[in-house]
């Protein structure tokens, strides 16, 4: 559900605080029809890799640094994480929002919220890779949604499942439909969108008092 990549370069950085960006497109492309069978299109974010696993960690350590940055800043270095983002995918707004609340209520130490000033932002398009999160590894980064991949798979699960990715969480394909981070590994028939207790408890290590003090350990598995 997530297949990731690094960014080289994004137009138009800019350097310390992010702000909300000038979005390329005025209106989504018309969604597709739906395929019938699996396609090319929507298999290929199943596919892990060494590169994958090193983009999807480049991009928690590149919120995290955003986030720390704007709470030292506020003078409360010690409080619970704030992430914020904006959203570039009316398509997929009202999954989004469920999928920010679900995290939300399943999570103690860190918060999405929708801002101006913004750690990450949610697009949508057509892409062969699927749906993906992807940072320029300077703490600027976002969530693509793809609109076949959506017409196969539960949207809302793969929206909630690129979020974990936010969180600091890796993908575990094999793993079975009541794990959200398994994706796309369970099939279609797979609507889950909720983390289970040891992805919850995994978020919350990570994120706990906003010290990433296991962040490498996410990863380590």
């Amino acid at each position: 559900m997530s297949h990731r990549r690094i960014l080289t370069s994004l137009a138009g950085l800019a350097a310390a605080a992010l702000a909300v960006p000038t979005f390329a497109a005025a209106s989504p492309a018309p969604a597709p029809a739906a395929p019938s069978v699996s396609t090319s299109a929507t298999r290929a974010a199943y596919t892990g890799s060494a590169q994958d696993q090193a983009a999807t960690k480049a991009f928690y350590d590149a919120v995290m640094k955003s986030a720390q940055a704007k709470r030292a800043k506020a003078g409360n270095a010690a409080a619970a994480v704030t992430v914020t983002y904006a959203v570039d995918a009316p398509t997929f707004r009202n999954q989004i929002n469920s999928s920010t609340s679900i995290w939300n209520s399943s999570v103690d130490n860190v918060t999405l919220v929708e801002g101006s000033s913004y750690d990450f932002y949610y697009t949508e398009g057509n892409d062969p890779r699927g749906s993906y999160a992807s940072t320029d590894g300077h703490g600027r980064g976002y969530i693509f949604l793809d609109y076949a991949q959506s017409q196969q798979y539960d949207p809302l699960r793969i929206t909630a499942h690129e979020t974990g990715h936010v969180l600091g969480l890796p993908d575990h394909y094999s793993g079975p439909c009541s794990e959200l981070m398994s994706g796309g590994g369970p099939g279609p028939s797979c609507t889950n969108a909720y983390p289970d207790a040891n992805e919850r408890a995994r978020v919350d290590q990570l994120w706990a008092n906003g010290i990433a003090s296991a962040a490498k350990a996410a990863y380590s598995k």
